[in-house]
């Protein structure tokens, strides 16, 4: 799976990190050409002997190594290797290197070369249990994602400190699929991505129906996953552009992004973009809106007791009415029962090509987390992916694709 491909392992100041000396040979045997940089932690836990003499390489440490005898050659190192991987993967990553990776601080070889790494970068969260729920470790997790890290998520079980707990570092075989998942999906010639030279829009956040200038109709979409799918179109070499509601977002600057606020308004953006090779529907509209709008605050002596209420354009019933030939179109659904079911009809009676349908009662599925559950729904495909929405993201356009290839070949 990972022939040819040069990984940088960062291996921290974790009791998992002897673990890191497995994961080396696992990469070695899928055919990676593998280089190691440790923190000075780390090498209280395994020797710098051990993964030379593995890896068939030095081994960075310091920035300036004062062992050796012409440090120049090695200052730049973090340099150097940031440009030669295809991808750093640190594990384990401490909470302590995680808190200098979000910081920005780069007072050793390892996280220098975050700084200046130009490739993905995979963080394999490892530590107790305790430290992993601290509040400080959850918002650095979550700035990480925020800044575009992998998260790969710890795995449950006997900790070091001899409780269960989450904190492992996962086993050799899910870190191999989850970074091989992200190199396939980010690969360096632009011309294998499977959106070169195409058009892609997707929607994202909720709407606002206002009653009076002060008040409105909404719901708790975050926009994250309509983000997540437009950075992962953006990385399959789409020209994307988001049309968002109000959301508290920082959109990447090589995406175009234009802001709505109510259905109708993001009606007219869809109508003038539809001419789009692919568009993902992935915002939260309001099915209603009122009646009518009462231009000054409803004062509550004065107020009716109901809120007369009407029907909003259905946008993805009107995308699928005009659809072009070869224009794909995903849609959402977001239900609280019979998912699967309601989310067929979607399909069929709005003409869609996929719909991605996952439910509201789950914990880490939905609105404001950072992670998803779905089951994605093809004319003839179902598939269930989780994970971050960041990953959710990718393997869902990984899997339309990869089947649309393979129809193509038939």
């Amino acid at each position: 799976m990972l022939s040819g491909k040069r990984i940088l392992l960062g291996v921290t100041g974790s009791i998992a990190a002897y673990k890191a000396v497995y994961l080396l040979r696992e990469f070695q045997k899928a055919g990676a050409d593998v280089r190691v940089t440790m923190t000075p932690s780390a090498t209280r836990f395994v020797g710098i002997d051990t993964f030379s003499a593995l890896s068939r390489s030095d081994v960075a440490v310091n920035i300036f190594p004062g062992t050796e005898t012409d440090p120049s050659e090695f200052w730049a190192r973090h340099i150097q290797w940031s440009e030669w991987a295809d991808i750093f993967v640190i594990a384990p990553c401490s909470a302590n290197t995680l808190a200098k990776i979000v910081h920005g601080l780069s007072d050793n070889m390892l996280t220098s070369t975050v700084l200046a790494a130009r490739c993905p970068i995979v963080i394999c969260p490892t530590m107790d249990g305790g430290m992993y729920q601290a509040p400080a470790t959850q918002k650095n997790l979550k700035t990480a994602f925020e800044y575009g890290y992998h998260i790969l998520q710890p795995e449950e079980g006997y900790l070091a400190s001899g409780l269960n707990d989450i904190g492992r570092l996962p086993e050799p075989d899910r870190i191999i699929s989850y970074i091989n998942e992200i190199l396939n999906t980010i690969d360096n010639d632009s011309d294998k991505k499977p959106l070169s030279g195409n058009k892609v829009v997707v929607t994202a956040g909720p709407t606002r129906e206002f009653i009076d200038p002060v008040r409105f109709i909404s719901n708790p979409s975050s926009g994250k996953m309509g983000l997540a799918m437009a950075e992962a179109a953006r990385d399959m070499g789409g020209d994307v552009t988001i049309l968002h509601g109000p959301v508290n977002l920082e959109f990447p600057h090589d995406v175009n992004t234009e802001s709505f606020i109510s259905a109708a308004e993001l009606f007219e953006k869809i109508k003038a973009h539809s001419d789009a090779d692919v568009i993902i529907m992935s915002a939260a509209v309001s099915d209603f809106t009122p009646s009518t709008y009462t231009g000054q605050k409803i004062k509550k002596e004065t107020a009716e007791n109901q809120i007369p209420l009407k029907p909003t354009q259905d946008i993805l019933f009107w995308l699928g009415e005009h659809k072009r030939s070869n224009q794909i179109l995903i849609g959402f659904a977001m239900e609280t029962e019979n998912l699967i079911e309601n989310a067929k009809e979607k399909l069929t009676k709005k003409n869609l090509d996929w719909i991605v349908a996952n439910s509201v009662n789950e914990e880490d599925s939905g609105f404001q987390v950072d992670t998803n559950n779905v089951v994605l729904l093809g004319k003839e495909s179902k598939t269930e992916l989780g994970g971050t929405k960041r990953e959710v993201a990718w393997k869902i356009l990984q899997y339309i694709f990869t089947k649309q290839e393979s129809n193509r070949d038939q």
